[in-house]
């Protein structure tokens, strides 16, 4: 009969030197035995299959080995090998999960006070002991409060915060991390490669991703990859198996936002219900690829991985600007987050991707880079026109004494809006009307509301800011608002700020008086009120001035 055994124990470790990771562990293990500081208790606290019992198991031959206690058991003598097999008399090895009634617990300490068998130390390996009822613990206190000297406790557990605080300040704790994906990755293919089987990398990087820190489980995903494909693991069988969809189908999403293709993109993502995908996951596919093209348009020398060749990012990163990335990026892990909260989860995925479409700002370009970018409309460039605005009687010139625009420049002006620049009113004045103009949103307009203007000179604005927003004044605010006055001039503008003082009158500071002038006017009104005057003498009512506000046109 052909028995077949799991990668996950096929390839457990057998010493710290083939321990994937968990350095920090290994290294402080490894000097305790050198110097011959080995404390009694040891707790090892992680997720599941990062190593816990495995590195206990290690310790255990590194405190037994016939050879004397070191960080590296000779794995040939008696003792280490019965611990290999899983049975060396002298390694009780218990599940507190199947194990919790403190009758088993004091069953089991009874045989303490005894010497080892044929071993140096008698070693309990508890594993999940934080599943201990109280009554258990408080029987394994004192054991573990005074020990005999031929006894070693090594503790393992899922959740440390369930132990007693008592049990903890008596154990050395060591926290094991979760695995990262290259590591996980790279001994999944040193397994492949050990086994001659056939992989492809990309596969390899989709299991570790799947593992989720955890190596254990990632060898169990690749043991039923290989069954699957029939001993290779390929990327196609490895996305049929995990329920990804094809990484050209995510890249496919990618183009369709960045074209700002809303029909396409919902059609396209309909065509997904076929393959019945993770929606969750799909959403953590697109993140993780739109995190790639960031990284590629910040450092143009990123190579990808295996899941994101360099040539496809640099393609995608000239498609689209790094601040509609930003807000795709976003909008997928919101989408991801409140997922379990959608009608379904095919619904919530394609109403994450509305939102990224929905909350793009208006005009965004849709290319960065050496692509050009897309031409602005006639109706985009031309400044709004305020009611009261100084600019309303400035009359724009003939038909015949117009310049005609070029046909060639992709941003040519039509005659209602190549208004010549020196038409357009700059004085100081004209400031809050020109402010209201500007297509603006969110900071940029408030940067603008709190500035007042100082002059123009013909491609410089000056402007002086209020001290008390200066910290709204970054590059990327001051960029907004020069292109937005570009746009309302006609002509490319660059601004340049000068000094201020708190006397300087801004927008803002006019919005603020006003508001404090209908606030003054309606507290007089209100406490003018007969009603009120009738409760402040009748039941010594008294009125808060800061609870009264003025009412709106439509309240």
């Amino acid at each position: 009969m052909i028995t077949y055994t799991a990668l996950a124990r096929k390839w457990r470790p057998h010493s710290f030197a083939e321990m994937t990771g968990q350095e920090h562990v290994l290294r402080a293990l490894a000097n305790a035995l050198a110097s011959g500081r080995v404390h009694h208790a040891f707790l090892f606290a992680g997720t599941r299959g990062v190593g816990k019992t495995t590195v206990a198991r290690i310790l255990a031959k590194c405190l037994n080995c016939d050879c004397g206690v070191s960080a590296t058991p000779c794995d040939q003598c008696a003792s280490c090998r019965e611990i290999d097999a899983g049975r060396s008399v002298d390694l009780i090895e218990v599940d507190a999960a199947s194990r919790t009634k403190v009758d088993d617990t004091r069953e089991l300490l009874d045989n303490v006070q005894y010497a080892p068998t044929r071993s140096r130390y008698k070693i309990y390996l508890i594993d999940e002991v934080h599943m201990l009822t109280a009554h258990s613990f408080n029987a394994l206190l004192k054991t573990l409060e005074e020990p005999p000297p031929h006894v070693k406790f090594l503790l393992a557990t899922t959740d440390p915060q369930k132990l007693p605080v008592t049990v903890l300040s008596r154990c050395l704790q060591f926290n094991l991390k979760r695995l990262s994906v290259a590591l996980i990755g790279s001994r999944l293919t040193h397994i492949l490669q050990a086994e001659q089987l056939a992989f492809e990398p990309a596969a390899v990087q989709l299991l570790a991703q799947a593992g989720d820190g955890s190596l254990r489980d990632a060898l169990s995903l690749l043991d039923q990859l290989l069954a699957f494909g029939n001993g290779k693991a390929l990327e196609a069988d490895a996305r049929a198996m995990l329920g990804t969809v094809e990484r050209d189908q995510v890249l496919r999403v990618v183009e369709l936002l960045a074209a700002g293709d809303a029909a396409g993109l919902i059609s396209y993502a309909t065509t997904f219900d076929e393959f019945a995908p993770d929606y969750a996951q799909l959403l953590d596919q697109l993140a993780a690829l739109l995190e790639r093209i960031a990284l590629k348009q910040l450092v143009p020398s990123f190579e990808g991985d295996e899941l994101h060749p360099s040539e496809v990012l640099a393609r995608l990163a000239a498609l689209i600007g790094a601040e509609d990335l930003q807000l795709y990026y976003q909008t997928a892990i919101l989408g991801r987050r409140d997922l379990p909260l959608a009608p379904d989860a095919r619904t919530g995925f394609r109403m994450t991707l509305i939102r990224m479409l929905a909350f793009r700002p208006p005009g965004a370009s849709a290319t960065v880079g050496s692509m050009p970018a897309q031409a602005p409309t006639a109706a985009r460039l031309a400044p709004p026109q305020p009611v009261s605005a100084p600019r309303a009687s400035v009359s724009a010139p003939s038909a015949s004494s117009a310049p005609s625009p070029s046909t060639d420049s992709p941003t040519a002006l039509s005659p209602t809006v190549a208004l010549q620049p020196s038409a357009l009113p700059a004085e100081p004045g004209d400031w809050p009307a020109i402010v209201a103009a500007l297509d603006l949103q969110g900071v940029p307009r408030e940067l603008a509301r709190n500035c007042a203007l100082l002059g123009r000179e013909g491609s410089i604005v000056r402007l002086a800011l209020d001290p008390r927003s200066s910290s709204m004044r970054t590059r990327a605010m001051e960029d907004k608002l020069a292109q937005a006055l570009s746009r309302y001039f006609g002509a490319s503008v660059r601004l340049q700020f000068e000094p201020s003082d708190d006397a300087q009158d801004t927008p803002a500071r006019a919005a603020e008086r006003a508001e404090a002038q209908r606030r003054a006017q309606a507290q007089l009104a209100f406490e003018a009120d007969p009603l009120v005057e009738t409760l402040k003498e009748r039941f010594g009512a008294s009125v808060l001035p800061e609870s009264v506000r003025p009412a709106e046109p439509n309240e």
